[in-house]
């Protein structure tokens, strides 16, 4: 035993932190994703939603310094709005509807798209748009939060369509998720983490460290090009995930 957590438990866990933390570090997103394919097997909905909600506001909060330069707030601020006003929509609709024809509607719309960026030399490319179409997007990453804890994806996907280099893109996209999974953490998440769901989150914080900081050092090593590429990658395998 290992503060209280049994050793097949304890590895579950940090697999799932290792491995979440390399992908949300390399590419900004997707760390729900794929720790969820590892926490599910082991671990309560409620136990696996706390985690992922606390461990992604972590490693989404630690790895603000170091892209802090690549943060412009009135670029991000229509995304945040939207966000702001889409989680609580998402919150209700996720009462209302079924959960799994959601995800696999979704999942089969990532893999698509993923599939299309793999295989295309060039995005079609929208420079300038309405400043609504943004906060709509935005609007849109919130509903999904609140559905699922898949605030990332719209926005991600956006920013590519909207030509913006790497950096640009992902200091869009990776703070807009920070400040839309806490707002999601505050309407449905908080009320139900119990002493189980914390210590998760406290054995967690050392893989997490450590995978983060192996994903942004791939990050660093990544040309605009293979980033485009990578990201395409992540979207599809967790466009599968959620289908399968």
């Amino acid at each position: 035993m290992s503060f209280a957590l049994p050793y097949n438990l304890l590895l579950v866990v940090w697999l799932g932190a290792f491995f979440g933390g390399i992908i949300s570090g390399a590419s900004g997103f997707g760390f729900a994703l794929i720790a969820a394919s590892f926490w599910l097997h082991r671990l309560t909905p409620v136990e696996t939603t706390a985690l992922i909600t606390g461990c992604s506001i972590i490693v989404n909060a630690g790895l603000m310094w170091p892209m802090r330069a690549s943060i412009e707030p009135r670029r991000l601020a229509p995304f945040v709005f939207g966000g702001l006003l889409g989680v609580p929509v998402g919150v209700w609709v996720l009462s209302i509807l079924n959960v799994s024809d959601f995800k696999i509607i979704l999942g089969t719309l990532m893999t698509l798209f993923g599939l299309y960026v793999l295989f295309v030399r060039r995005l079609p490319a929208f420079a300038r748009v309405p400043l609504a179409v943004d906060i709509s997007v935005g609007a849109a990453g919130g509903i999904l939060s609140g559905l699922g804890g898949f605030a990332g994806v719209l926005p991600m996907i956006w920013t590519q369509l909207r030509g913006w280099p790497r950096d640009t893109a992902r200091g869009v996209y990776q703070p807009f998720v920070l400040v839309v999974q806490i707002f999601t953490l505050a309407l449905i998440v908080v009320s139900q983490i119990d002493k189980m769901a914390l210590m998760l989150i406290i054995v967690s914080v050392p893989p997490l460290a450590a995978g983060s900081w192996i994903g942004w050092q791939l990050y660093s090593r990544m040309n605009h090009e293979l980033f485009r590429k990578v990201v395409a990658a992540g979207v599809m395998v967790s466009g599968l995930t959620l289908v399968f």
